[in-house]
């Protein structure tokens, strides 16, 4: 039987997609969305999936031996294609069909990852299952979540029961985190504990009853973090198949669907934290889609920074007890470390914490009635929370002995920690009687052990030196206050995340489709490319398709300038205000209006006048879903609704038709880089000799302004007018390379004149 041609498999997944685009009711012909799904089969057609022996072996045969020798030292072809799909194109079934046709012909798998909820609901509940029926081969998709959405029932069970101290020995008082309780005066109150295990018994009986799932995001009011994580199946605590309900364990329910499913639809955040696991296919041998984009390198640098509490330590000498008490029970070797280890740890987190505040006085500051006349009182009063950064990412020599003592003796706990886990295993093995008690054990320790490991690798990223012409790591310390109690933090994390991603993530793909309605800054992919480490890379191509609708036609883009200069807050504010209100009065059905910041919106609600502020609905004052709800019914009962929003709602919201006739912009929403890891990369090409506004702040901002506009346009019966109140949008050339990524709206300009004329 002969190998299909890569030219072969995409004509035969174009007819596919074809088929299913003909066969849907509503049928439209989209050029842009064909265009696309011919770059996805191309893509997935031409990538070359699995081990590079097993690649080609059976045609070896046919092959001269030379040929046979040269094709074993070649690596395998990888494609990767890069598509921005304008609004409307239709950009899921674009992918979808073709990757899915394509991986039931090579008897592989597809991962789509997103990174929203909405998205995944989206394809779970709706794409994929009308895809399911209209594909003549069947296959099977399944939703991948984190293990610690999903309940534990061990834990749930012990905790329901009030957490009495098991044959262990060992007292239970893990219903309260640290950061909320145990390093307080106070204790939790018995009313708070009591108050916690009757929920913890009503979440058991309606498990029990069947009218749940076990998955935190099916409950009606999904609980706070602190209430949920000390029953969810995190990996640190959990025995897997040694545990006594495994058979009848929610997570590994759903890990079967995994294995049976040929679409698995997962999340940015679990993509990377799934590398090297097995949880996720493995992407040398899979089809990998990564829809909304955009959002990886910002997700890849939160995944791979660090943080450790400096201050808040008690659970190290927990964390040492229980060892020490489990490890003897399991009859563990080289427990006498454990002492050593521990104290040595504490000690040295306290000296960084102690060091840090002496090093970074004139910027950590904390309230001075929290230490009264202590050797701290020297630092003045201030805000409850504030930061001081690392210069360049290189550590002050005093602070050096202390990480690398934590390091050292984090690593020295973590490694009696794993002897203890496999001894642990063993006996749950040989034990299976013996289950359930050495379940609790292994999860009690388990629950301390992520502080552990996130101190460990805070340290040793606070120790990393960059190479000579090498990016920093960007490193800093916080300091806040938790009632009276002084908190520092240790933080570090890589600068650029294409680097990351490029060892971490691309590194392992061989074939993939990244695609978003904004993957171009400024009318280019370069940007986006290098966040997303595959800049130079010779396997990339990018395609922009453009929206099929007629923007020029379909929408207007007014640039409504002020009198006041946007760097003058102050002033800008309130002329925009005043036009922000005039425009607002014009209004008939839905509108948006989006601040760059809580001052703006606030200035703006207090002075809306009598006649708008009942048709005006605030973010955050009702939740997001009935605030949408109330917007909804108010529009179609013909009355006008406006939305004050943040960033949040300048994404990923759906307001078509009338719900957005009218877009308004507050100001450009820059991106400064004013957050530590900004901070420290700005810095970085400072020292190059390169320009952060042009090379940083320009392009993101172009990328999310590209992204609120897009709120405005949702369907090819669109009317909407956009305003935007700052000025430098049409007077500056950093404005017009802003303008050249934003959809071709008609373009009027007004005036600040009160005579101008639009």
């Amino acid at each position: 039987m002969g190998v299909t041609s890569p030219a072969t498999l995409a004509s035969d997944a174009l007819k596919a997609f074809d088929t299913v685009v003909q066969s849907t009711g509503g049928f439209r012909a989209r050029d842009g969305q064909r265009r696309m799904a011919e770059a996805v089969a191309l893509a997935f057609s031409q990538a070359q999936l699995g081990k590079p022996e097993a690649e080609g072996a059976s045609a070896a045969s046919s092959k001269p031996a030379s040929a046979v020798a040269a094709s074993a030292t070649d690596a395998p072809q990888r494609a990767i294609a890069v598509v921005q799909a304008g609004t409307g194109v239709g950009k899921s079934l674009a992918y979808s069909v073709p990757a899915i046709q394509l991986a039931l012909a090579r008897g592989t798998r597809v991962l789509i990852s997103t990174a929203t909820v909405a998205l995944q609901e989206q394809l779970v509940n709706k794409d994929l299952p009308a895809l399911a029926k209209q594909l003549d081969t069947p296959f099977k998709f399944a939703l991948a979540k984190g293990r610690g959405r999903y309940i534990c029932k061990l834990k749930l069970e012990r905790l329901a029961s009030g957490g009495a101290p098991g044959d262990d020995d060992l007292p239970d008082d893990d219903l309260f985190a640290e950061e909320t309780a145990a390093q307080r005066s106070a204790r939790p109150s018995s009313t708070e504990t009591e108050a916690r295990v009757q929920l913890y018994r009503r979440m058991a009986d309606v498990l029990a009853a069947g009218a749940w799932d076990g998955d935190r995001d099916t409950l009606d009011t999904p609980p706070e973090p602190e209430v949920w994580q000390p029953i969810g199946a995190e990996g640190s605590s959990c025995t897997g198949k040694h545990c006594p309900v495994f058979n009848q364990c929610t997570y590994y329910e759903r890990r079967k669907e995994l294995v049976g499913a040929q679409v698995i639809v997962a999340n940015h955040d679990l993509l990377l934290t799934s590398l090297g696991a097995r949880l996720l296919p493995e992407l040398d041998n899979c089809l990998l889609v990564i829809d909304e984009a955009h959002h990886l390198p910002s997700t890849a640098l939160e995944r791979f920074a660090g943080e450790a509490d400096l201050s808040r330590l008690a659970w190290i000498g927990k964390l040492a007890s229980r060892a020490l008490r489990v490890g003897q029970l399991m009859q563990v070797d080289d427990l006498g470390e454990i002492p050593e280890h521990a104290t040595r740890l504490r000690t040295a987190l306290e000296d960084a914490a102690r060091l840090a505040m002496d090093t970074y006085g004139d910027t950590l500051r904390a309230p001075r009635q929290a230490y009264g006349a202590s050797a701290l009182a020297r630092f003045a009063p201030s805000a409850s929370s504030t930061r001081a950064r690392v210069s360049g990412g290189v550590l002050p020599a005093a602070l050096v002995d202390p990480f690398a003592q934590a390091a050292h003796h984090a690593e020295g706990l973590l490694a009696v920690l794993r002897n203890i886990a496999k001894a642990l295993r063993a006996a749950m093995r040989d034990q299976p009687n013996e289950a359930r008690r050495l379940s609790t054990l292994y999860a009690q320790l388990g629950t301390l052990a992520p502080r552990l490991e996130a101190v460990h690798g805070t340290a040793q990223l606070m120790l990393l030196e960059p190479a000579e012409g090498a990016p920093p790591a960007a490193k800093w310390f916080t300091l806040a206050m938790d009632g009276d109690f002084i908190v520092v933090k240790a933080h570090a994390s890589p600068i650029l995340p294409g680097n990351t991603l490029r060892n971490q993530l691309w590194s392992q793909v061989r074939g993939a489709v990244l695609t978003s309605a904004t993957l171009t800054s400024c009318g280019q992919f370069d940007f986006f490319l290098r966040e997303a480490g595959l800049s130079g890379d010779d396997a990339v191509r990018t395609l922009a398709v453009p929206s099929p609708f007629d923007y020029a036609r379909q929408g207007t883009l007014v640039a409504a300038e002020t009198l006041a200069e946007p760097r003058d807050l102050q002033a800008f504010t309130a002329d925009m205000v005043s036009a922000l209100l005039g425009d607002l009065a014009q209004v008939k059905a839905g509108a948006l209006v989006l601040f760059t910041s809580r001052d703006q919106m606030r200035q703006a609600t207090e002075r809306l006048p009598a006649s708008l502020r009942a048709a005006v609905l605030v973010q955050n004052s009702l939740p997001r879903p009935q605030l949408l709800r109330q917007h909804r019914e108010r529009v179609a009962a013909g009355q006008p609704s406006i939305i004050f929003g943040m960033q949040s709602f300048g994404e990923g919201l759906d307001l078509p038709g009338a719900l957005c006739e009218t877009l308004f912009i507050t100001k450009l929403p820059f991106a400064p880089p004013d957050d530590p890891v900004g901070e420290a990369r700005a810095d970085w090409l400072r020292s190059a000799g390169r320009d952060p506004f042009s090379e940083l702040v320009v392009p993101a901002t172009a990328m999310r302004l590209a992204q609120w506009v897009g709120r405005a346009i949702r369907t090819e019966d669109d009317r909407a007018r956009v305003f935007c109140y700052d000025k430098r949008l049409v007077q500056t050339g950093y404005g017009q390379r802003l303008l050249q990524g934003l959809p071709p709206f008609t373009l009027e300009r007004r005036s600040a004149a009160p005579s101008a004329t639009v």
